[in-house]
């Protein structure tokens, strides 16, 4: 898939210079300037691994974006890493596909007025099976990327599961199963929710995946559940463990609960123990950060009001305890009047509905 965005070109004067174009370790061809992913004035918001020059990360949500000159720009990435969402300057957002056999090499600019321009790419699905990777832009010969203006300090996490991913969002009916092409992490109420604030944010997020049991998972729990994954850089995978010291955010939304109890066999004092000791965990990473436990808009009625019941109960408890900014929200339940998603998951609409019950809640706990 290759998606090309085309500005009418101006006459202008070039920022370009000769410059001799660094080696990057590629399969395909290149032509222009190479910035490797490693360059300095390269921004990334997510958990991200660098290794070398090379760019590795497999949550939904991460974004890659810079400042650069010139009238063109290509991304270079791994083979099969998967659909992100871009902007150039001011354009509307449109997908780019890296899914070749080989390294795909992608035109996201061209014909652009000759001068500065800003991309932001945001990568729109879950990794895992990808094992996505960017390794540099690709500019017109002898121009460069330039720092960008600072990143916002209004900084938010969200933690989920498929809702958060953006499962199935692009489809419009309801028995479709999960694909690629339909998820799309930057269409969800997440998303959203931190370009209405004006913030930026990360999305630890993984569909199917629970506070202590993952989607029709044994009773007992399931080892590969949320608190199990979230310590690390790159979900799945347990060699680097993440530092929390490289974002702070002030603001972490939590919803999980969904995969818990979705199915029948769970045990609701599994839940309430492993989400509270999950609750600690976060507590300790974000000291000063508001914490907001969301329920979504999936579950049954009975099973609904089972979660909202235990997340009443631990805020409530861990608020007595002396940790006073620990907040609750619920989503309304999804009726299908906005349509659905794949796999009943939620529709566009809805997830535009999610961000705009949740964002009045949001500005007025923040002050944003």
């Amino acid at each position: 898939m290759k998606i090309n965005f085309m500005i009418v070109a101006l006459l202008g004067m070039s920022l370009c210079a000769k410059a001799q174009t660094p080696k990057v370790s590629t399969t395909v061809p290149v032509e222009g300037t190479i910035v490797k992913a490693s360059n300095p004035n390269i921004q990334y918001v997510g958990r991200v691994r660098m290794l070398g020059d090379v760019a590795s990360f497999n949550f939904p949500g991460t974004t890659i974006q810079a400042t650069f000159t010139g009238t063109s720009l290509k991304m270079l990435c791994r083979p099969k890493t998967g659909y992100f969402m871009v902007t150039v300057d001011n354009s509307k957002p449109f997908k780019v596909g890296f899914n070749g056999e080989r390294d795909s090499l992608v035109t996201v600019a061209a014909a652009l007025p000759d001068g500065k321009h800003f991309v932001r790419a945001m990568y729109a699905i879950e990794g895992l099976f990808r094992e996505p990777e960017f390794k540099a832009f690709v500019l017109d010969e002898g121009c460069k990327v330039v720092p960008s203006p600072a990143l916002s300090d209004r900084r938010i996490e969200f933690i989920g599961n498929s809702i958060t991913c953006g499962y199935g969002v692009e489809s419009c009916n309801a028995p479709d199963p999960f694909e690629d092409e339909t998820e799309n992490h930057y269409l969800t109420y997440a998303n959203i929710l931190s370009d209405s604030l004006k913030a930026i944010h990360t999305s630890i997020s993984r569909s199917g995946i629970g506070a202590y049991r993952n989607y029709d998972g044994p009773k007992a729990g399931s080892k590969d559940n949320m608190p199990w994954q979230y310590e690390y850089t790159l979900f799945n995978k347990h060699d680097e463990a993440w530092d929390f010291s490289k974002y702070q955010p002030q603001l972490v939304c939590i919803n999980l609960g969904t995969n818990d109890l979705s199915t029948p066999n769970f045990d609701e004092s599994l839940y309430d123990q492993s989400y509270r000791k999950f609750l600690a965990t976060v507590r300790s990473k974000y000291p000063t950060a508001k914490i907001v436990l969301l329920t979504g808009p999936m579950l049954g009625e009975k099973e609904n009001n089972i979660e909202k019941k235990i997340l009443d109960k631990i805020a409530k408890d861990f608020k007595k305890k002396g940790d006073k900014e620990i907040y609750r929200f619920d989503f309304s339940f999804q009726t299908g009047d906005l349509g659905y998603g794949a796999s009943w998951h939620p529709s566009i609409a809805q997830q535009r509905k999610m961000a705009g019950e949740a964002l009045p809640f949001l500005k007025q706990l923040m002050n944003w």
